[in-house]
């Protein structure tokens, strides 16, 4: 049976194809399987750079390029084009097996041999060499070839670098990035080619210069290479396995892990808790994802269903892992040994049954606030029900002070508003009134079944739910949530792994993971690959946090140094409209043009930061003919449009996404920004929040961005200087 190789560019492509061609190529690589592939006329070039790229008829106006070796049953599917464009493309590029990783990679050699000459052209003597400090030795060592050396060697900026991104082998390119970005020789190795090295057999790094590439068309060498590129290649053994990646291609490649991803995801074993982070669309889900498959298989044959909890902050975010959990293990079996469910929920459930009656809890937040206001003015407290609020959930319930001398003595770091002795004993009477009045109600915050399903479990003893417990979009978990989280599991091997990105934390919960007993030092790890993104879009929508300090969760700061994309396409648009419905009259415009280039409605995301715009914009759009879904309502999301809240598009992707009413004073909205008179702290903390939404909001994009507003902008695209 033979090997069929998909390379990850066809795969994003595949999707666009119009249904008939899609058939079509699912129709004739099928045959590849068994071998009846000589009756396909793979077609020979003229003048090819590689003469083992081939070309095969899928209509009679497109065509697929292949990468058929003379023997051997191993292929790779490249491109499915245009007859002409299939030509061109195929007789400039050739296929090579990189130096250092060991992994196949494609070059265009006449786009490299032009910009060779051009950047020498520019380079003027004595100007900036934008690796001048990095050894020939070292270079080659990461796997840069040695005739592209001329090349990097010219090169005088990051700018240059990224506009020869499309043209340069990724591997060489994440390599140069790399450097680019301020990494050590050493840590490039350790990140991006080890982490490339991760599956491959015989997996020592060949020397340069030992004819590795030249051998790529081998039968042996071919089927390894695929195998050692498992991050850009899929790998097709059965009719059935093809079926499922070509029908489902955006859902194959989300589950699909890129090299650095496997490393992590595939660690044989981790002495604790262990973590991963990185920018938007580095894919730390699906490394918890694996991660969660590869416990699975590592459990013993007597372990009990649901021995494995996959955990993250929403409801929403929760059912999304069960998806893609179904897509990437579909054994039911295997499936059943992982339970996924959201904290609050899990925690809702503990005490529950401990108690053996519902809960009734608290969510509407204005009906919390009110009681804090009609609190406040009985007591004579001076202070607003937004401060007493935050000071509870944040101070209180995330230390867990359960009476007035230990509330004296906390620390209050990260508060802006200083409280003596007489002040503090002040908030605390409002504390004791508020919990009192909850308690003869017979209600619940979250937060307070969080931390009592803690004590549910401290009341068990050593009897733990669940033997490792994986958690997603750790950063907007609340202090209470982690003490639960980590009673969860019995301390040891493999307890905790955890993944997350505060450049990302939309919720305001700050938490210190080591004060809670989980300690990471040593089994950290950071992705810095978009796999989602365009370069341009990634670029704008980074430039909104420039500046902004961002804590890491563990006593130190985080960053996004060296956090790139792989992809390119246009830049962000920006428009203005005088009135609401001018804006949403250009938005349904634009998605009308979108859906009018072949992408599906489903595939287009519109965020918004308050539900009636959306409810607005949907209501226009089917108006217009188009079809919308509102996420989050009672009715089913179908095929539609998908409109929801900036925190609703939280973990969700979409190849185009319209940011809608990013206006004056609803982006940040006024009433989620503490007052600066009220607690200066807060009020930076909730300005960082809004900032971070829109960020997370902007880079759900995988192709298109379009941002727009009525009336005056945001202030926050002031910021933006790209």
């Amino acid at each position: 049976m033979a090997t069929l190789g998909i390379h990850k560019d066809f795969l994003m492509e595949f999707a666009r194809l119009e249904k008939p061609v899609q058939k079509r190529v699912h129709e004739v690589f099928d045959k590849f399987r068994e071998h009846r592939h000589a009756g396909l006329h793979l077609e020979k070039l003229e003048k090819a750079r590689d003469p083992r790229i081939r070309t095969i008829r899928i209509t009679q106006f497109m065509r697929g390029v292949v990468l058929a070796p003379e023997s051997g049953g191993s292929f790779l599917l490249l491109k499915v084009m245009p007859h002409d464009d299939a030509i061109a493309w195929a007789v400039k590029h050739r296929v090579t097996v990189n130096s250092a990783t060991q992994g196949i990679e494609l070059r265009d050699d006449v786009a490299l041999e032009r910009a060779t000459a051009g950047v020498r052209e520019l380079a003027g003597e004595g100007s900036r060499r934008l690796f001048a400090n990095v050894s020939e030795k070292d270079l080659v060592r990461l796997g840069v070839d040695a005739d592209l050396l001329p090349l990097v060697r010219h090169l005088s900026d990051e700018a240059q670098l990224d506009a020869l991104a499309k043209i340069l082998p990724e591997q060489q390119y994440d390599v140069l990035a790399g450097l680019a970005a301020g990494m050590e020789p050493e840590e490039v190795w350790r990140e991006v080619v080890l982490a490339q090295l991760v599956r491959a057999p015989a997996a020592e790094p060949r020397r340069p210069g030992d004819g590795s590439a030249e051998r790529a068309g081998r039968p042996d060498e071919l089927s390894a290479a695929m195998a050692r590129s498992q991050g850009r290649i899929a790998l097709v053994s059965g009719p059935d396995e093809l079926l499922d990646i070509l029908t489902r291609p955006f859902d194959a490649w989300r589950i699909f892990l890129h090299p650095s991803q496997q490393k992590v995801a595939y660690h044989p074993s981790y002495k604790g808790p262990a973590r991963v982070t990185g920018g938007p669309g580095t894919g730390k889900t699906v490394v918890a994802l694996h991660r969660a498959l590869h416990l699975a298989r590592g459990l013993p044959a007597d372990a009990p269903d649901e021995s494995i909890l996959l955990t993250t902050y929403t409801r929403d975010l929760a059912t999304d892992l069960r998806h893609s959990l179904e897509l990437l293990i579909p054994e039911p079996e295997l499936r059943a040994r992982i339970r996924v469910a959201n904290v609050d929920a899990l925690a809702n459930q503990l005490v529950r049954e401990d108690r053996g009656a519902p809960l009734n809890i608290v969510t509407a937040q204005r009906d919390i606030s009110a009681r804090w206001a009609r609190i406040a003015e009985r007591l004579g407290v001076e202070y607003t029900d937004v401060f007493l609020d935050q000071e509870w959930r944040q101070v209180v319930l995330a230390q867990d002070l359960r009476s007035p001398e230990v509330y004296l003595r906390a620390s209050r770091s990260g508060r802006g508003t200083p409280l003596g002795p007489l002040k503090r004993a002040q908030v605390w009477r409002a504390v004791d009134a508020f919990t009192r009045e909850l308690r003869e109600s017979a209600e619940w915050t979250f937060l307070q079944v969080c931390a009592e399903a803690t004590e549910v479990l401290k009341r068990r003893g050593e009897d733990r739910p669940y033997r490792h417990v994986v958690v997603d979009e750790a950063q907007d978990l609340h202090p209470a949530q982690w003490r639960l989280l980590r009673a969860l599991v019995r301390p040891g091997p493999d307890d905790l792994f955890i993944a997350g990105d505060t450049h990302q934390r939309i919720y305001g919960n700050k938490v210190s993971l080591r004060s809670l007993g989980i300690e990471v030092t040593g089994r950290s790890a950071r992705l810095r690959i978009n796999y989602r993104t365009t370069r341009e879009i990634l670029a704008w929508s980074t430039a909104l946090l420039t500046g902004e300090q961002v804590d890491d969760m563990d006593g130190g700061d985080d960053s996004l140094t060296g956090y790139r994309s792989t992809y390119q396409g246009p830049p962000p648009r920006l428009l203005g409209s005088a009135t609401k419905s001018e804006e949403i009259a250009a938005l349904v415009a634009q998605i009308g043009e979108w859906t009018g280039s072949d992408v599906a409605p489903s595939e287009i995301g519109i965020a918004v930061r308050f539900t009636q715009l959306g409810k607005d914009i949907a209501k226009a759009l089917e108006r217009s003919g188009l079809p919308a879904s509102l996420l989050g309502s009672s009715s089913k999301v179908g095929d539609g449009v998908r409109i929801g809240t900036m925190h609703r598009m939280k973990g969700l992707e979409f190849r185009c996404v319209a940011a809608a009413g990013v206006s004056d004073g609803v982006v940040p909205l006024r009433n989620a920004v503490t007052a600066e008179e009220v607690d200066a702290q807060q009020h930076r903390e909730d300005l960082l929040g809004e900032l971070s939404l829109l960020f997370v909001a902007c880079t759900r994009a995988r192709e298109a961005l379009r941002v727009s507003w009525h009336g005056n902008p945001s202030p926050f695209l002031g910021r933006i200087r790209v």
